[in-house]
């Protein structure tokens, strides 16, 4: 049995900031007060600030001399440039899982379970939440902790959901585009690397017109 993965504070903080910019609460341009999160979340300035730092790093946050930490303004081109990276890392990932993954599957079928369940109601935080995972367990099939490590980098819950509500990119059914790829896998499929990567690829927000 695997063992539950326990978050350490600095994660659980970051995460409570990236869903405070996901869900608007703090929106692009708006100053994030350390030591407000700090109070409210009941906790030392050090973990916020480390959150913080991390945040910066994906660029979804910037600082500045005497102004503090703000949201950072993200353009469409800003969401996109991960996106082929992204493929790059998945297309090795399916490469190197395809053997354990035709095997068994099982860790990607219930969230293809769930995604089936938040296309039909239209819950767009479930499609996020579960088209992450789905390709978090991938990216960990493959068995190279170097690899999930740069994929986990790319922040790319964060840059999924916000390419989702921030514009609108949104696919038909996020459940068979995902059902498809297990099958793929089941049926040992020679191209399931570049299936992966033109999945992800697709996923991408379109590039702004004039």
């Amino acid at each position: 049995m695997t063992a539950p993965v326990v978050q350490s504070l600095r994660e659980q903080i970051r995460e409570h900031i990236v869903e405070g910019i996901v869900s608007g609460r703090w929106q692009p341009g708006e100053r994030i007060v350390e030591r407000r999160i700090a109070v409210e979340l009941e906790v030392s300035q050090t973990p916020v600030r480390e959150a913080l730092r991390e945040l910066e790093s994906l660029r979804l946050i910037e600082s500045a001399p005497n102004k503090g930490v703000r949201v950072r303004n993200l353009s469409a081109a800003d969401l996109e440039e991960s996106y082929p990276v992204r493929a790059g890392l998945e297309q090795i990932a399916a490469e190197l899982a395809a053997e354990k993954l035709a095997a068994d599957c099982s860790a990607l079928e219930p969230h293809v379970a769930a995604l089936y369940v938040a296309d039909r109601e239209a819950d767009g935080t479930g499609q996020v939440r579960h088209t992450v995972a789905f390709h978090r367990e991938m990216v960990r099939a493959a068995g190279n902790s170097v690899l999930l490590h740069t994929w986990e980098g790319l922040g790319i819950e964060v840059f999924t959901a916000l390419s989702i509500r921030w514009l609108g990119t949104v696919q038909q059914s996020y459940a068979e585009e995902h059902q498809a790829l297990v099958e793929a896998f089941k049926n040992r499929d020679p191209d399931i690397g570049v299936l992966v990567k033109q999945h992800v690829l697709g996923c991408a927000p379109a590039p702004a017109t004039e």
